[in-house]
């Protein structure tokens, strides 16, 4: 055995934390703190103005309030979170965090809203709180050092000033979050309940102040389950600002399919013309937006009939169809959720036409179902009719269609195995942990928005069916709002007809817009 040197006891005392720094030269020296510290302009004085939406999420705050009084509400925004080694994904706050501020950018990783209960009487039933880290001055080390927070690095973050006036919510700093907790832990009127899920440090905090109190237990924990709850099902009706926001994702959405016909012809040329769709749209998507608002799904061929195809490693062929499940994030993080399904070259065959005109009537018969007081499952129970009634048509189904529309039956399923609808909003499966009560068995409501997408997926290995019809896989989904009379497609701008669809190709084929 070797004698180990110096130089290796001397590197191996370095703390494994803090070998990432190796890499990076930066001087130590008082006579470089001291310049670095030295000789900024003073910050701009413009200053910060009430976000657009801190009007809406004040009222959604108290409807929040109102569901759970006595209650002390913590709600994290989350935390970034590493995509390699000292990098981070580029922070998106939780659902819940933005529905309840409005605010929907990179300037809150670790802030925490914590609705502290009130005592029982006419007035308000929370106060609202702020927990933030806010921005460091430039005589600290964070400024130019700390390559996660320092403005030097990934740009000014809010003072808790900014903070409160963006927002209208008081602002408090971070290091404040244990004490205010533990004030409300240490009262016994109060129960405090902390959403789970999004940021793990914070629902410990949680759970060791209420055990320095004596009042963590396993229930609990699980009543915490009321708060995830109750933040879901207020997102089940938007208010205006929110059906503008969709509005707006829509329609950069709808752009971006039309980018997506543009590049066909590239896309066919190209031995992975999938990521060259993805690609195309992904631009867009940033240009207008914040970003995708979920991973692009742009699968062609036998691809399609992968239900969340997301590789997009695939050819895209002449004769074969494309189908395009994309949706614009825009800034305040509401998504838009479209699916097309193109035929590569412009025209449907007969059988791709046949399984197309099948969905697309599907599709119209769920839309014949939405006003206000049906039921959301009615809506899928349309669509199921008008595709299982096909399948027989074709004499695809080893039963009736009046047979396999019944719970003991299904074998329609087959071709269809996902649900038609789901809430849309801040996510693109929004509203996901609302009760079934409210969701699946809920009567539709004006300002509630969702998708109708059916779909036909007959697999190349699916020996259920005749060669022709194996590798087609088609879906049409749309965006669309309830109303005080009915519903209004978010999304009807972008052709749904087959004949549409390939007229609406032709044009943009031709330079003339869409």
């Amino acid at each position: 055995m070797t004698s180990e040197t110096p130089a290796d006891a001397q590197h191996d005392d370095q703390p494994l934390e803090d070998r990432g720094n190796n890499r990076s030269q930066r001087p130590s020296s008082v006579a470089f703190r001291e310049f670095m510290s030295s000789a900024w302009a003073p910050r701009s004085g413009d200053g910060v103005t009430r976000h657009e939406a801190a009007d809406h999420a004040a009222e959604r705050r108290a409807r929040l309030g109102a569901r759970l009084t006595g209650q002390t509400l913590v709600i994290p925004a989350g935390s970034l979170k590493t995509r390699s080694n000292d990098t981070d994904y580029a922070f998106r706050p939780h659902a819940a965090f933005s529905h309840l501020t409005g605010l929907g950018t990179d300037l809150e990783p670790d802030a925490v809203l914590v609705l502290h209960a009130l005592a029982a009487d006419a007035g308000p039933t929370h106060e609202a709180v702020l927990y933030t880290k806010p921005l460091a001055g430039r005589d600290s080390e964070e400024f130019y050092a700390d390559s996660r927070y320092g403005e030097f690095w990934v740009g000014p973050r809010w003072t808790l000033e900014e903070a409160q006036e963006l927002t209208g919510i008081r602002a408090a700093h971070i290091d404040d979050l244990r004490d205010a907790v533990a004030k409300d832990a240490g009262n016994p009127e109060v129960e405090v309940r902390v959403l789970r899920g999004a940021d793990d440090a914070v629902a410990t905090l949680v759970d060791v102040v209420l055990a320095e109190h004596g009042r963590w237990s396993e229930d609990a924990r699980d009543a915490d389950d009321a708060l995830a709850t109750a933040v879901s099902e207020l997102r089940l009706v938007k208010d205006a600002w929110e059906v503008d926001q969709l509005r707006a994702a829509v329609a950069a959405t709808i752009t971006g399919f039309e980018d997506v016909v543009r590049s066909l012809p590239r896309a066919a040329g190209h031995p992975r013309g999938e990521r060259v769709v993805e690609g195309v749209f992904a631009a867009r998507a940033r240009e207008e937006g914040n970003a995708v608002g979920y991973d692009t799904i742009a699968a062609a061929g036998d691809h399609a009939t992968t239900l969340h195809w997301i590789r997009n490693t695939g050819a895209v062929r002449p004769g074969e169809l494309l189908l395009l499940d994309a949706g614009v994030e825009v800034n305040s993080l509401y998504t838009a959720d479209i699916t097309r399904t193109l035929p590569v070259d412009g025209t449907f065959t007969d059988v791709q036409r046949r399984v197309y005109d099948a969905v697309r009537e599907a599709a119209d018969a769920a839309f014949a179902v939405v006003r206000p007081g049906a039921k959301f499952r009615d809506v899928h129970a349309a669509a199921m009719e008008v595709l299982a009634a096909r399948l027989e048509e074709w004499g695809l189904l080893p039963v009736t269609a009046a047979e396999s529309l019944t719970p003991e039956g299904q074998q329609h399923r087959r071709w269809m195995p996902h649900g038609t609808s789901h809430h849309l909003g801040l996510d693109v499966h929004d509203c996901a942990q609302a009760r079934a009560e409210l969701y699946l068995d809920a009567r539709l409501e004006p300002g509630m928005v969702f998708t109708i997408e059916p779909g036909l997926y007959f697999k190349a290995d699916d020996l259920a069916v005749p060669a022709e019809y194996r590798g087609i896989g088609v879906r049409i989904e749309d965006d669309v709002l309830v109303t005080a009379d009915g519903y209004e497609n978010l999304s009807a701008a972008l052709p749904r007809r087959s004949e549409d669809v390939e007229a609406w190709m032709a044009r943009l084929s031709d330079g003339q817009g869409g």
